[in-house]
């Protein structure tokens, strides 16, 4: 909504979005690179489906925000926009956390190397998936920064889903073969 000088709050929204959006790109190159690093080791990707799926779903999260936001004119609410903004930022730095705290090995991928011990180090102390935990967070609270509820609904629910099942692949995947450094690629799990 415009305000008398002019600021329209829904401009500031998209750019927020944006530079969220920017970041997601950032992400990518680097998850590329640590994964074709893996590769090179020997890594093996589990779960490519899933991830098929999990792409679209957030780049469509990302331009249904404002979307929702300028279609129907929705308004900035200080009272749910502050907590939400406030809960973005702690799920950021909860993910730069877990992609510190994996270094090398963290990708958008379900990829694992042979060998590899599990990380138990930074938020991997706490919880198992602490990146899903970031991610649910941000799913939930980018669009509720200016109203976009109906956004935050619809794509909260869907990702819980590729989430689950994400979530289902990655644990057969660690519970099997990540403490006993079993050669998976002979076993037709993956």
């Amino acid at each position: 909504m415009a305000d008398p000088a002019g600021f329209d709050s829904r401009t500031a929204y998209t750019a927020l979005v944006a530079l969220v959006a920017a970041e997601r790109g950032l992400e990518l190159v680097i998850s590329s690179r640590n994964a074709a690093r893996a590769f090179a080791r020997g890594g093996v990707e589990a779960g490519r489906a899933n991830y098929a799926w999990m792409v679209p779903l957030h780049a469509l999260f990302l331009a249904a925000c404002p979307a929702e936001v300028w279609l129907l004119d929705r308004r900035w609410i200080p009272a749910i926009g502050v907590p939400a903004l406030t809960m973005l930022a702690a799920s950021m730095a909860l993910r730069y956390w877990v992609v510190h705290s994996l270094a090398g090995r963290w990708t958008t991928r379900v990829v694992f190397v042979p060998g590899d011990s599990l990380v138990a180090s930074g938020p991997f102390r706490y919880l198992r998936h602490p990146n899903y935990l970031a991610v649910t967070v941000e799913v939930a609270a980018l669009p509720l920064i200016h109203g976009a509820w109906l956004t935050a609904v619809a794509f909260t629910a869907a990702n819980a889903v590729v989430l689950a099942n994400r979530i289902a692949i990655e644990n057969r995947l660690l519970d099997r073969f990540a403490t006993r450094g079993t050669d998976f690629r002979k076993s037709g799990d993956v």
